[in-house]
């Protein structure tokens, strides 16, 4: 009986392509992070353009949550749920960042605060890497490890990026403009955090290599 029911449920495939298309527009989204922290007159427009791209990841977010629960999917429905869930977490905290920065008003960062903004495209184009090898986990399986390892590699790098970043941000405004040192502070902690939902991802997808393998 449960195979005849499972025959006669409407099977989704278009799981794998809502994910590959959340995927593109997470790293959209840090590429207008990334080009934001070049600084100039551009930041308004690309915190604008955040702001869009987060609108578009949680309409499919919403479109992978809704299905999961009638469609027949390609893996247990909650990895998919912690997983869209995860990635929508990571244009989330781009997001948060670029309000941060717009509030602020800041035309101008320090080196690693951009160095902070690699890391976040790099883990996004690892990211959009990683998801169209879910159609075939066993076959990708070691290939999504070792991306899911490239990322939390960088996740450690960019936590001494950031501690970096923050101990020269005290030396140089520590005495004359503390306020500077505070909202500097805020922008590399909104960075960081961007860089560990990136993280986040990278277990969520192992985690499901895991248990399919």
């Amino acid at each position: 009986m449960p195979n005849l029911l499972q025959a006669l449920m409407p099977k989704e495939t278009r799981f794998f392509d809502l994910f590959t298309a959340h995927s593109r527009i997470v790293f959209a989204g840090a590429e207008e992070l990334r080009r934001m922290l070049d600084g100039g007159e551009h930041v308004p427009r690309c915190c604008q353009a955040i702001v869009e791209h987060e609108a578009a990841a949680d309409a499919i977010t919403r479109d992978v949550l809704q299905s999961r629960r009638t469609f027949i999917t390609p893996f247990d429905r909650g990895d998919i749920k912690d997983l869209i869930t995860a990635m929508d977490d990571a244009i989330d905290s781009m997001q948060q960042a670029a309000k941060a920065i717009t509030l602020f008003d800041l035309r101008e960062f320090e080196p690693h605060m951009q160095a902070m903004g690699d890391a976040v495209l790099q883990c996004a184009g690892l990211l959009q890497n990683a998801v169209p090898l879910l159609r075939n986990i066993a076959a990708e399986a070691s290939q999504l490890a070792a991306i899911c390892e490239q990322i939390t590699d960088i996740e450690g790098r960019a936590d001494d990026i950031h501690n970096e970043g923050l101990r020269k941000l005290l030396q140089l405004h520590r005495k004359d403009d503390p306020m500077a040192f505070i909202t500097g502070q805020e922008i590399y902690n909104h960075l960081e955090a961007v860089v560990d939902r990136f993280d986040d991802v990278g277990n969520e997808i192992q985690s499901i290599v895991l248990e399919q393998v």
